[in-house]
């Protein structure tokens, strides 16, 4: 798998990231699972793998921290991304959902993360979604302060749109991602300007949901039976399969796909995709097909 600068400062990543944010429905949240996915994926050439605070019920990180702490992940051969901002509490009978980005909780979330991963230092730490209420000039502060730390060692974002994306790139902080969702059912980040912005900043984005979340492979509405059809008539010109080649769309793009299965074939047809270059016209046939 070839490996790319995720920007011009770095870091030098495959160009597939694994995540961990489905593991919030796995049954199986064990350390030992953790180090099968994990060293499943290096094999395959996988060295960036996306984690969170939030993620498997806040258990993730020390999992993945444990099988670091065992030797059995090297830290050295992988690349951690993790993020912060969206919270959760228990409020009478229901649940608030919001974003909180300050300087008090960026500190303690990659206080958090350290201790949990049982590293020295995160290689690219994101901002999960834009907190309306957030000073501007208080979270770039405390950013630059983690990365001359050495706490962390690149930032970037997740969901911001190009005008919040622009309040931070604007004050001299380098970002060297967006994670935006972008597959065949949802180009908006094509159109809006994300992609682009992201791109003019010498920076790759990186697409999470890149089947859809299984529609692109399980639908039963006339858009994906649609889709599949296409997919399934030029799969068959480069010796593929439809996921790949779903997947190789989004590679064409100058993205990288955040891959989040836990079945190993997901996540190798996923990973291989990367092999094939669509054609130019093959490219816009598929592209064709979504718009309306």
């Amino acid at each position: 798998m070839k490996k790319v600068f995720l920007s011009d400062s770095g870091p030098v990543t495959s160009d597939s990231i694994y995540s961990f944010w489905r593991w919030n429905e796995s049954k199986d949240l064990k350390v030992d699972k953790i180090e099968e996915i994990t060293n499943f994926c290096l094999d395959l050439g996988i060295n960036g793998f996306d984690l969170s605070n939030a993620y498997g019920q806040g258990q993730v990180e020390g999992l993945f921290g444990q099988a670091i702490a065992s030797k059995s992940i090297k830290r050295e051969d992988i690349v951690l991304f993790s993020k912060c901002g969206f919270k959760s509490q228990e409020i009478g009978t229901g649940k608030l959902k919001y974003n909180q980005l300050n300087e008090k909780y960026i500190n303690k979330s990659v206080d958090d993360s350290l201790k949990a991963l049982k590293t020295d230092y995160i290689d690219v730490f994101l901002l999960n979604e834009f907190d309306p209420l957030m000073k501007i000039e208080e979270v770039v502060s405390v950013l630059t302060g983690l990365v001359l730390k050495g706490k962390v060692k690149h930032i970037g974002v997740s969901g911001f749109n190009v005008f919040q994306h622009k309040l931070l790139s604007n004050l001299s902080l380098d970002i060297v991602t967006n994670h935006l969702e972008l597959n065949l059912f949802n180009t908006s980040a094509i159109h809006d300007g994300r992609l682009d912005f992201v791109k003019e900043q010498y920076a790759k984005p990186m697409a999470w949901a890149p089947l859809a979340g299984g529609r692109i492979l399980n639908g039963t509405d006339s858009d994906s039976l649609a889709v599949r059809s296409v997919l399934e008539s030029i799969s068959l010109k480069y010796n593929s399969n439809i996921e790949q080649i779903a997947v190789a769309w989004i590679n064409k793009l100058g993205a990288l796909p955040i891959i989040g299965s836990l079945n190993k074939d997901r996540i190798k047809n996923a990973a291989t995709a990367s092999e094939i270059n669509l054609s130019h016209e093959d490219w816009h046939a598929i592209y064709n097909v979504t718009r309306k």
